[in-house]
């Protein structure tokens, strides 16, 4: 097997409960920060999946209840996403028919760029790289599948 796991359907694949590890680093400052918690994409009215992340995130000595919601809805190709925020703003696409891609999403003056990779049908991560003039981050996050 190679070193990416091709996903027939990026929604199917990821629908269900995963355990979430992600860590903050801020390369201008050295920081680290770490998420620990769960990701949720359950089924949304219309079609497609509602990604509710939820867990804490721990930064300089300080844990603080983290969360956040996306809207994964059905992309122009098939099998493939068309990823928004919650409040429906467009943020990226997701294609992971070969197991693995690349999204930028541009943000005021910073470049996010994210890599995702599917290592087999119960793992997968993102890697994003964020540069601007105030933001020099990388956030690593890895997904299990809760059974």
């Amino acid at each position: 097997m190679g070193e990416f796991w091709p996903v027939e359907d990026v929604l199917t694949y990821l629908g269900g409960s995963w355990r979430v590890e992600r860590t903050v680093r801020d390369l201008a400052s050295d920081a680290e920060g770490r998420f620990t918690g769960t990701t949720v994409f359950g089924p949304l009215d219309g079609g497609g999946l509602l990604h509710r992340e939820s867990g804490t995130f721990m930064w300089q000595g300080v844990a603080r209840p983290a969360e956040r919601t996306l809207r994964f809805l059905p992309g122009d190709g098939p099998g493939t996403a068309l990823v928004r925020f919650s409040d429906g703003r467009p943020f990226h696409g997701l294609d992971l028919t070969s197991g693995h891609w690349i999204a930028d999403h541009p943000c005021s003056a910073d470049l996010y760029r994210g890599e995702f990779t599917v290592r087999d049908e119960d793992h997968w991560r993102s890697v994003w790289r964020v540069r601007g003039p105030a933001k020099d981050l990388v956030l690593t996050t890895g997904y299990a599948r809760l059974a």
